[in-house]
């Protein structure tokens, strides 16, 4: 397995592209740690993986917390002796230009998408380098390399996701820790479902989250968590400081 007794952080994991990840994750033989606010939806997660032989650590907590961060990473070297792979993958979309953002709103969302980051890496890395290996993989978004319209705050954080990715990249390179981060288009998640749910006209919100794919669909939280997977795992072991576009065509 490609995974095999390798222990892997998984944030935002109660559901979409988390979920779908800890789940390969989990059949490539990871021992997880998964860590989500949603209680009850991360509780059902564990449940059905330990019932599939899964070696799982759940953890319910904000991921903009730095005492939440730090503990992450201590509990899991504490339950497990090692960390192998970090996949920030814990974020927020909220809608508005930056003109529209609140000073709230975009801290909240800085905290969410970005600082959580540089939390967990900071107390992260240095276990990697005791270990000489590790592998972070960084949820961007399409948002980061381009910009979204009417996305203001999000898509800044999510272009600091990248600057995160190549900074780490560039200066751990020698300790055998490598990063990438990973820039999806829309895809089928439970936020996207309520975003739409939430606006005057869901169905043509819905058509237009996907008219804007040319391939003419939004992607599934399963095709992200497969590149993932391919970023831990050492099929991917010449690679680092890259950001991983999968957009359906949308930025040709």
């Amino acid at each position: 397995m490609k995974l095999a007794r390798r222990v892997a952080i998984i944030t935002g994991a109660a559901a979409g592209i988390g979920e779908a990840s800890a789940r390969q994750f989990a059949k490539e033989g990871a021992r997880l740690v998964l860590v989500d606010l949603q209680e009850d939806a991360l509780s059902k997660l564990v449940e059905e993986l330990e019932q599939e032989s899964a070696i799982v650590l759940d953890i319910v907590g904000d991921v903009s917390s730095p005492s939440l961060c730090q503990s992450v990473i201590d509990r899991t070297t504490a339950q497990f002796g090692r960390l192998d792979i970090l996949f920030n993958n814990a974020g927020i979309v909220l809608n508005g230009s930056l003109v529209d953002c609140t000073e709230e709103e975009w801290q909240r969302t800085m905290d969410i998408n970005l600082k959580s980051m540089y939390l967990l890496c900071r107390a992260a890395v240095p276990i990697m380098q005791r270990q000489g290996r590790g592998t972070i993989i960084n949820m961007s978004s399409i948002a980061g390399p381009t910009g979204v319209a009417n996305r203001g705050a999000y898509s800044v954080s999510k272009a600091g996701v990248i600057g995160l990715t190549k900074s780490l990249a560039m200066d751990f390179v020698k300790d055998g820790i490598r990063v990438n981060c990973i820039c999806p288009a829309t895809v089928d998640t439970p936020s996207l479902r309520q975003r739409i749910a939430n606006s005057p006209d869901p169905e043509a919100a819905r058509r237009a989250f996907i008219a804007r794919q040319p391939m003419g669909r939004i992607g599934t939280p399963e095709e992200i968590a497969a590149m993932a997977l391919f970023l831990a795992s050492d099929e991917s072991r010449y690679m680092t400081g890259q950001a991983i576009v999968m957009d359906g065509g949308m930025k040709l």
